[in-house]
Formats: C-alpha cells, sequence, structure tokens
C-alpha cells in the first residue's frame, strides 16, 4: 500500500465500536455514549471517525441504556449489536465478529474516545496484513489506570497486563494501551474463542489477544500516538471537560491555520461544522453551531451564537446576537443584542439594530430595523425603514397571518400592524399607529384613538395603615 495514500486497501475493512459502558462515574441518567461533546454525543464523532475511512460496514456494540443510544443515533449508518451481559472488551467484540467476513481487516474503537484522528487510524490500518495486527499505545508520564504494553529485549510487543493484574517492574512501564487495534478477522475470531476470565475481574479482555498473536508468530506491529488527546477516554464530567477543551483547541487551531482569525481560541466553541472565507475575524466567546457558512471579511462580536446559518461577505454581526436558522446576504449589520429565528432572510444591506427579532420573514435589500421592533412572518420590500417599537402581530391566538411591507415603507415609532395586511410601497405609518386594514401606496396613514384630558382628575392616593 502506498503510504502517501492511505485510502485505497486490498482488504475489505469492518469497525466495530464498543458502547456498552453505563458510565457510573458520570453520575447522570444519561447513558456516557451520549454525553455531549461540542454539542454531539460522544459517540456521534467515534461513528463520523469510522466513517471518514470507508468501511464496509461499522457496527456498533451496545447495552446500558440501549434503547436511547439507538434512538438518539437512529439515522446513523451503522449495524446495532446488542451486548447483553458486559462480560469485558473481548466478550463484546465477540458479539460483533459473527457478522464479519473472515477475509475482512477489523479495527476496534471506542464510543468514549471521540478525539481519535484520521490520520492515525489511517496509518495504523497501514501496518496491519494478513499475518499481522497492528497497536496503538501511548506513552504516559502517570499511567495509572492504564494497561500496560509489554515488550521484549528486542523492543517487541509480547503483551497487555492490566493495571490490577500487573506486577511491581510492569507497573513502572509508561507506555499504555489504547484498546484500539487492527486484526485480521479471521485470526481475531480465532483468538476470541480462546480468551478466557481467569483475572482480578473475571472478564473477558480483547487484550488477550496481544499475546495469543506472539505465540502464533502474529507480528504485533504497535503504533505510538503522537498525540495523548486523541486517545484520551471519557468516564466522567471532569474528563468530558478536558475532552471538550481539547476539542476546542484542535477546532480554533484549524480554523487559525485556514486564515481566520481567533481572538481567543480558549473561548471559542465550534459545534458543528464551519466554512469560511478569507479574513473572517471572530471576537471572544462566539459559539457556532450545526452548519454555518461565514463569508468574506464577515465579523462577528463577542458574545454572539451562530446556529446553522449564512452569513454573507463583509457583513459584521456585533455583540450578544443570536443568529438561528437565517441566511444574512453581505454588507449587514446586525446588533447589539438581535436575535433572528428560523426561516429568517436578510438581504443585501440591511440593519437588524438592539433588541430586533426577526422570525419567518424576508427583508429586502437595504432595509432597517434598528431599535425595539418584531418582524414575525412578513415580507419586506427594499429601503423600509421598520420604526423603533413596531410590531408585526402575526398570531391571533390560533393561526399566525402573513404581512407584506412594499419597497419604501416607513413605519413611525410604537406601530402595531395587525396581520394579515399589506402596506403600499411608499407609504408611511404615524407614530403610535395600530393598523388593521391596508395601508394605501405612498400616503400618510394615522390610526390613534383620540387624545383626551380629564379635568379634575385625581390620582387615588394609599390608604395609610
Amino acid at each position: 500500500m502506498d503510504k502517501k495514500d492511505p485510502s485505497p486497501r486490498a482488504v475489505p475493512l469492518s469497525i466495530v465500536i464498543l458502547a456498552a459502558g453505563q458510565g457510573k462515574r458520570m453520575k447522570s441518567e444519561l447513558p456516557k455514549v451520549l454525553q455531549p461533546l461540542a454539542g454531539r454525543p460522544l459517540l456521534k464523532h467515534v461513528i463520523e471517525a469510522a466513517q471518514a475511512l470507508e468501511p464496509t460496514a461499522t457496527y456498533v456494540v451496545y447495552g446500558h441504556g440501549g434503547d436511547r443510544v439507538r434512538e438518539a443515533l437512529k439515522d446513523e449508518q451503522v449495524v446495532w449489536v446488542l451486548q447483553a451481559e458486559r462480560l469485558g472488551t473481548g466478550h463484546a467484540v465477540a458479539q460483533a465478529t459473527p457478522q464479519i467476513p473472515d477475509d475482512h481487516v477489523v479495527l476496534v474503537l471506542y464510543g468514549d474516545v471521540p478525539l481519535i484522528s484520521h490520520a492515525t487510524l489511517a496509518e495504523l490500518l497501514m501496518l496491519c496484513g494478513p499475518k499481522q495486527i497492528s497497536l496503538l499505545t501511548v506513552i504516559l508520564d502517570d499511567p495509572s489506570g492504564y494497561g500496560r504494553v509489554v515488550r521484549n529485549g528486542r523492543d517487541q510487543v509480547q503483551k497487555i497486563v492490566e493495571q490490577k493484574d500487573a506486577s511491581k517492574k510492569e507497573l513502572q512501564i509508561g507506555e499504555c494501551n489504547t484498546g484500539v487495534l487492527a486484526a485480521p478477522a479471521k485470526l481475531l475470531k480465532k483468538w476470541l474463542k480462546s480468551v478466557g476470565n481467569d483475572n482480578s475481574q473475571g472478564e473477558y479482555y480483547l487484550t488477550d489477544v496481544i499475546a495469543m498473536s506472539v505465540e502464533d508468530k502474529i507480528a504485533v506491529n504497535p503504533l505510538v500516538a503522537q498525540n495523548v488527546v486523541e486517545v484520551l477516554g471519557v468516564n466522567d464530567k471532569v474528563q468530558l471537560a478536558e475532552v471538550e477543551t481539547a476539542y476546542r483547541r484542535r477546532v480554533a487551531r484549524g480554523l487559525m491555520l485556514g486564515g481566520v482569525t481567533v481572538a481567543d481560541p480558549a473561548r471559542l466553541d465550534v459545534r458543528g461544522q464551519v466554512s469560511y472565507g478569507a479574513d473572517v475575524f471572530l471576537d471572544i466567546n462566539v459559539v457556532l453551531e450545526g452548519t454555518v457558512k461565514l463569508g468574506n471579511r464577515v465579523r462577528v462580536g463577542p458574545n454572539c451564537v451562530i446556529r446553522n446559518s449564512e452569513i454573507g461577505d463583509d457583513t459584521e454581526l456585533i455583540a450578544h446576537s443570536m443568529i438561528d436558522s437565517t441566511v444574512i446576504g453581505p454588507n449587514c449589520i446586525i446588533g447589539p443584542f438581535a436575535r433572528t429565528r428560523p426561516g429568517a432572510r436578510l438581504e443585501r444591506g440591511v440593519h437588524i439594530g438592539n433588541f430586533v427579532e426577526v422570525k419567518n420573514a424576508h427583508m429586502g435589500n437595504d432595509s432597517k430595523a434598528n431599535h425595539l421592533a418584531y418582524v414575525g412572518d412578513a415580507t419586506v420590500g427594499e429601503r423600509v425603514n421598520i420604526g423603533a417599537g413596531t410590531i408585526i402581530a402575526n398570531y391571533d391566538g390560533v393561526n399566525k397571518h402573513r404581512t407584506t411591507i412594499e419597497n419604501d415603507v416607513h413605519t413611525g415609532s410604537n406601530s402595531v400592524l395587525v396581520a394579515p395586511i399589506t402596506v403600499g410601497a411608499g407609504a408611511t405609518i404615524a407614530a403610535g399607529s395600530t393598523v388593521v386594514k391596508e395601508v394605501p401606496a405612498a400616503k400618510l396613514t394615522v390610526a390613534r384613538a383620540k387624545q383626551v384630558t380629564i379635568e379634575n382628575w385625581q390620582r387615588p392616593a394609599k390608604t395609610k395603615k
């Protein structure tokens, strides 16, 4: 195989992801593999890493909270395999192997090890062959809790010993087992049948196949992980936070290497997929969720959240704005404290100011709503000015209704437009008006109650107790 391009494989690949653990240390009703990392379940990250390798099939061995796990990830293209009894990692893999053809390579991954990289896995697979297995190891300053990789005098891997079964000498070893390995399916099935549970845990360890392969004179090719972060497992909320920090750091680094200016990488959260143009700037505490597209020279101010949205070239989001399922065109100014909700579409040069909310509305070129307004279920033309305090009343208590505002309309402060109505082009609505009928084009419409002053009126006074 060409090491420069590990994607072509002569041998088909099956991937087994172990995801049956209960995760008692999480102290949560949510199964461990569904705990969120960057807004997605831990297991989702591992499935994505697996699918990037283009396997013939991906098997997920599940157990604790199985129905919830399957329901949460029901759209994933995986084969679900139940481990009814949790009898160890060897037993877990053995639940899936009967479905795997003998001529496949089997790669074993873990549902609570979410940061494993495609490059590392591709390199590991290159070290596996018909009479070779490959093992991913890691060097740790503090190996407590990990199985140790025992090598002989010629630096060849001989076995893996779990910490509870290790001798004092073996406990001094710093090279640890990550659990991730690749092996020919036919050989792996044979070894799993011979794995016993004569150990301190009374479990069937997958790691026992390493010693069996050595005994069968099958080469064990170790690969030492270059980045410890890749093999970090998640067993409690402290480790979950540590992995989240590592994930943020990795994603921010990728964005910066791609040309994005990130004010503080430690205060950027990316919880999805981001595409971007040139000279994008992200200030502190920005959160990007789902699928986000940022055009050239987009500037995102502090404490903004963008979810499943597209932001056009040269648009600026000012501090504390929330953009959700919205398409924003070029040269717009949004915020501060603005909110756009699903179905909003803002064309070129739109201004949305402080405490303005736009929902399921289309605003044409150069239209503005700069202060304290609600634009819901509306079609707004070009060069419209929506005055401070204007409300489009779209809901009658049962149904939503749509309002059409044509080009060059101005609405005065504290106006209410009661849908469904049409406001004609060039119309002006006087401040304080409540409009319930069609507004004619190019005219001033006033809809206020008559102002009355009551003579000799006195404000009620509180009764002294």
